[in-house]
């Protein structure tokens, strides 16, 4: 079974930091394309990050310069650490796996940027 549980959302204020992460099971991430999407209401759902098995790394122009995708093979880990939080960025965070038949999405963590 594949399970990816993720991390580290919470309420955090303007301005603020946060580093998300995903920990996987039954499937091993060192392979795969990783992604990070999120989802607030009333909104699309928007692919945020994406860094691929090889190392590259892509983000949605509404946070480049913000987020920093990153993985640890050794721990079966996908990161998204976020700075510079705005309210725009309040939504509820998934964590993606893209395998080779199937794809796998986490539960999701809320991510809310409020003074």
């Amino acid at each position: 079974q594949v399970q990816l549980v993720e991390s580290g959302g919470g309420l955090v204020q303007p301005g603020g930091s946060l580093r998300l992460s995903c920990a996987a099971s039954g499937i091993t991430f060192s392979i795969y394309s990783m992604e990070w999407y999120r989802q607030a209401p009333g909104k699309q759902r928007e692919l945020v990050a994406t860094i691929t098995s090889g190392g590259n790394t892509n983000y949605a122009d509404s946070v480049k310069g913000r987020f920093t995708i990153s993985r640890d093979s050794a721990k079966n880990t996908v990161s998204l650490q976020i700075d510079s939080l705005t309210p725009g960025d309040t939504a509820v965070y998934y964590c993606v796996v893209r395998g080779f038949v199937s794809t796998y999405w986490g539960q999701g963590t809320q991510v809310t940027v409020s003074s």
